[in-house]
């Protein structure tokens, strides 16, 4: 660790000296990459400066202590040693999470696919509660989201809701929320007040740039027709609703929540292109942790994440078996101390992994 940390404070001060050189200056494209690479030392830099600095105040405090006669003064040292040591750790933790290679993907913004499973009317009802859940937290972190297409059913739930989020490290607190939800709650509609269980899947697809996926038109079968379900008299008697196919993977995207057609083929696009861009992700997953037997960011849909039950006011995390008992406060959209939580567990993951 200690190796690679020193290379990196020798690049750090090479950039230095080449982002300084007016030749350099004057090519802002080579001028932008050294910047970039520079940013992402510094923080690695500075954090190893501060634990040489602390090893150093180490040294001397056990050079004190055992040459000190004064038994006070001993004591004292004895105390900072103790102090310097846990200061000491801390730092060599934080600095092997600074060298665990940055996901490229955290920065993304993303497309959240919501669906009702088994449960009935009571499944799509949950999947209304989580995407309100998720709105609310959306504003509590100043995030935008944008419906893309949506499918209610009678009593106000969701089938299905797909809808875009945007703003800052999107991907990178929400990416662990692939999988199946459960929940545990007696229904408004059953009289005899039993405990109902149902689900709902939840696919979060790093949302994809027209750079990073390239789609051929002619593979592209696009239909459209007039739509159907709630939206007004102009969305339900003009032919705006669009379904967009994608031949070579048989991908099926439908978007008819505008009224205007061009509005409905934009947002099916930016869906199918996302959700081929997951698959290509995936596939480059799979053959990084082929080695590896447990992953918290797997991703996996079929697998069961979470358990809300009501009754109790309890969620369940089962992959990192974590229970907290205030689910009115998570419904409501306080995913703070829950997504931490996973994404700390899975930078110890990669801290076993990376062998630092």
């Amino acid at each position: 660790m200690f190796d690679k940390l020193d290379s990196i404070e020798r690049r750090f001060k090479e950039l230095e000296a080449q982002l300084s050189d007016t030749a350099i200056m004057q090519d802002m494209k080579k001028y932008s990459e050294l910047m970039k690479e520079h940013a992402s030392a510094k923080e690695i830099v500075d954090s190893y400066a501060l634990y040489k600095k602390t090893v150093s105040q180490l040294e001397e405090a056990k050079e004190m202590a055992g040459s000190e006669s004064d038994p006070e003064l001993k004591e004292m040292a004895k105390e900072e040693i103790k102090e310097l040591e846990e200061q000491k750790e801390n730092q060599i933790k934080e600095l092997r999470t600074l060298l665990i290679p940055k996901d490229p993907l955290d920065l993304k913004n993303i497309i959240m696919e919501i669906r009702a499973g088994t449960g009935g009317d009571e499944a799509a009802l949950f999947a209304a509660d989580l995407f309100r859940m998720y709105s609310k937290y959306a504003e509590l972190k100043k995030w935008k989201i944008e419906i893309m297409s949506s499918h209610e059913s009678g009593l106000g739930g969701f089938k299905e809701i797909v809808f875009s989020v945007s703003g800052k490290n999107v991907y990178e607190n929400m990416k662990f929320e692939s999988g199946v939800h459960r929940v545990q709650r007696i229904p408004e509609t059953e009289s005899g007040g039993r405990i109902h269980t149902s689900a709902v899947t939840v696919a979060v697809l790093p949302e994809a740039e027209e750079t990073d996926i390239q789609i051929n038109p002619e593979d592209l079968k696009i239909d459209v027709y007039r739509s159907s379900g709630p939206g007004g008299q102009c969305v339900n008697t003009t032919d705006s609703a669009v379904r967009m196919t994608h031949i070579p993977t048989g991908l099926v995207v439908i978007c008819q929540d505008e009224k205007s057609q061009i509005k409905n083929r934009a947002k099916a696009l930016r869906v199918l292109r996302s959700r081929l861009y997951e698959m290509e992700e995936a596939k480059k997953q799979k053959e990084r942790s082929e080695a590896r037997k447990n992953q918290v960011g797997s991703g996996d849909r079929s697998e069961r994440i979470r358990t809300y039950n009501f009754p109790q006011n309890r969620l369940t995390d089962h992959r990192i078996n974590l229970t907290l008992y205030k689910l009115d406060l998570i419904i409501n959209g306080e995913l703070d101390e829950l997504l931490d939580a996973l994404k700390i567990e899975f930078r110890e993951q990669l801290l076993k992994e990376s062998a630092l």
